[in-house]
């Protein structure tokens, strides 16, 4: 039989350093990537978001997770779609999994969970408590203890955090700080967004190569207008134009130039 939930709750927090009250919290993914960063310690942990508020935001915590998996052969399928309802039951099943496998994988030593994640807030998740404020002071101690024990990334992360939290706050005070991570946040966004566009817009013309290639070997497909083919080449095909929703149908550079020349031509003969 696996452990509590409260036995949960305390191992985790623990070992995290995070204020979790209730297992449906870490449905947002933060968590379990910073638990599997425990025991393989290369996984890009600038790249979790722990301030997670949106469903998009847990995909893409558990995109990060599951590439974990498929680089160390974790072997358990990760069902996405149920923990990041956020629902107790499925996220207190992975969980105990969870513990097992670190039981089992946890190399030893001392990891500082704070100098992994930067010293960024935990951030638990929805309707969790907030956690204690950690003094700057005792945040630097701990991050130039830990480089001493691990000379590896998290060494460096905490060797140099300081220094650069130092200069930005000479340079700009605390809102010049807060603009810079303000930013940094935007620009994940837009990358994961520009990520999310391709992987989608991939799928659909792997679909339309296939509808084309079908119509080229057998024709008549083509001109069966309620066939199924036809009916899902129209919706790749077609285009909303609405000014509220921003859609509007492309016209290319050739098209544009020759109603430009036909307007151009249009104004001379009214001159005349």
């Amino acid at each position: 039989m696996g452990e509590s939930r409260q036995e949960l709750l305390a191992w985790l927090n623990g070992l995290l350093q995070l204020n979790i009250t209730k297992v449906e919290q870490c449905g947002t993914g933060a968590a379990y990537c910073q638990i599997y960063d425990s025991i393989f310690l290369d996984i890009p942990m600038s790249r979790v978001k722990f301030n997670a508020n949106s469903e998009y935001q847990y995909l893409e915590n558990f995109k990060i997770l599951s590439n974990c998996f498929r680089k160390h052969h974790v072997d358990r399928p990760l069902t996405v779609e149920q923990l990041t309802k956020c629902k107790m039951q499925d996220n207190l099943e992975f969980l105990q999994w969870t513990k097992r496998y670190w039981d089992q994988y946890y190399p030893g030593g001392d990891y500082d969970a704070l100098a992994r994640r930067k010293g960024t807030g935990p951030g638990a998740a929805p309707n969790a408590a907030p956690p204690a404020a950690t003094p700057t002071s005792a945040r630097t101690s701990t991050s130039a203890n830990t480089g001493a024990r691990r000379p590896g990334p998290a060494g460096v992360a905490a060797g140099t955090a300081p220094r650069t939290a130092s200069r930005q706050t000479g340079a700009g005070g605390p809102a010049s700080t807060a603009l810079q991570q303000k930013n940094a946040e935007l620009m994940e966004t837009v990358q994961g967004l520009e990520r999310e566009r391709d992987f989608y817009f991939s799928k659909l013309r792997d679909i339309e190569l296939l509808i084309q290639q079908a119509m080229e070997n057998d024709p008549a497909l083509e001109e069966e207008e309620g066939g199924l083919l036809k009916q899902i080449q129209t919706i790749l095909y077609s285009t909303e134009v609405s000014s509220q929703e921003g859609f509007e149908i492309p016209v290319d550079a050739e098209t544009e130039a020759e109603r430009d020349f036909e307007k151009e031509g249009a104004g001379e003969e009214e001159t005349f």
